[in-house]
């Protein structure tokens, strides 16, 4: 907890928001049972807001649709935990939460009813085209009330090409997150995901993200002169 909290006062200070996962799959057998999972899920939230965190958003687990052993943790069950740290308050305020899914799937209805914000994964995923779809599928889905849609795990790339996944998500008026992981045979220089990093923009994948983001926001645009 000494080293989140390093991680999330370091990320205020820098102006950055922070989408905190509490449980992942592989990870939530080492509860004994649902009371236990409560407790973790209170525990945390809890944490947080004690420390009054502004820049944090809580994802109860990376995606909630795939090999997890406790009922509450599933895509049927998990929106109990979104509305459980949703109730959790100091001072009136509350932590933003939702979950996310695995590669390809749509938010289920229980989940696009309460979550604050619906994470979306295109890994797996080969076609742009379907990023999009991805996007409008979920905004049709019974219970959507306009919460913003972010694709916080993709690991498509081709960020010199005129049709991405990134361009794809962005278009429909999605975030997009990066997976930059190392891939076999690659070295300490290439991705951003694995341990230990080189935080430095130190590859061609690197180089072709941050160009594009530049060229989508208009960063390296000139300002306008004064006339």
């Amino acid at each position: 907890m000494n080293r989140l909290q390093r991680i999330l006062d370091k990320a205020d200070e820098l102006r950055m928001a922070v989408v905190l996962g509490y449980f992942y799959f592989g990870q939530d057998e080492r509860l004994r049972d649902e009371p236990g999972v409560v407790r973790a899920t209170d525990n945390a939230t809890n944490w947080l807001l004690d420390r009054g965190y502004r820049n944090v958003l809580a994802e109860i687990n990376n995606e909630c649709n795939v090999g997890y052993d406790h009922a509450i943790l599933r895509a049927e069950r998990v929106h109990e935990l979104i509305e459980r740290v949703q109730k959790t308050t100091r001072a009136g305020r509350r932590l933003l939460t939702s979950t996310s899914y695995g590669g390809g799937a749509i938010p289920t209805a229980n989940v696009v009813r309460v979550a604050d914000f619906l994470l979306l994964h295109g890994n797996g995923v080969s076609d742009p085209a379907r990023i999009a779809e991805m996007v409008r599928q979920t905004r049709h889905m019974p219970g959507y009330h306009g919460q913003p849609i972010l694709f916080n795990e993709d690991d498509h790339f081709a960020f010199d090409k005129p049709e991405n996944h990134f361009i794809a998500a962005v278009s429909e008026h999605a975030s997009w997150g990066c997976f930059d992981y190392r891939m076999k045979g690659e070295g300490f220089d290439a991705g951003y995901q694995s341990v230990p990093v080189n935080w430095a923009i130190s590859s061609e994948r690197k180089r072709g993200f941050f160009e594009l983001l530049s060229e989508i926001t208009g960063a390296n645009s000139s300002p306008p002169q004064p006339p």
